[in-house]
């Protein structure tokens, strides 16, 4: 496996509990990093999924963007309740991929987590920091 494959892994070994933890969290300020916090991490997650596939920094920015249109779509998507969708949103997979309710305030969160994973991915994975001898 290639350096770039094993940071981008590394990276989203950090970011599953990341965003779990962001989603079950019942503590000060529950709302912003149950909605916004697991946002950020989801969009991080996806892209990093895409680079890991496509491990090209030249398409990094490709991915994001199309990363945060397919989130978006999927925002919209749950104005749509289709018996057999429901029931897909009603297990813990399908609440966490798809979500279950519509919000207009969610929709925010997308492109800035979106910028996030692009940043977090070209800085880190992509060009990490150099060893120290």
């Amino acid at each position: 496996m290639s350096p770039l494959r094993l940071r981008t892994l590394a990276l989203l070994l950090v970011v599953v509990p990341v965003g779990l933890a962001a989603s079950l969290y019942s503590g000060p300020g529950r709302w912003w990093i149950n909605n916004w916090g697991a946002s950020l991490a989801y969009e991080v997650f996806f892209i990093g999924v895409a680079f890991l596939f496509l491990p090209s920094p030249s398409r990094l920015g490709a991915i994001a963007v199309a990363v945060c249109v397919a989130t978006c779509a999927l925002e919209f998507l749950q104005l749509w309740k289709p018996v057999w969708l429901e029931a897909v949103r009603s297990t813990f997979v399908g609440r966490a991929v798809l979500g279950n309710k519509f919000s207009w305030k969610d929709l925010p969160a997308y492109p800035l987590g979106c910028l996030l994973g692009w940043e977090i991915i070209r800085r880190f994975v992509v060009r990490p920091a150099p060893r120290r001898a």
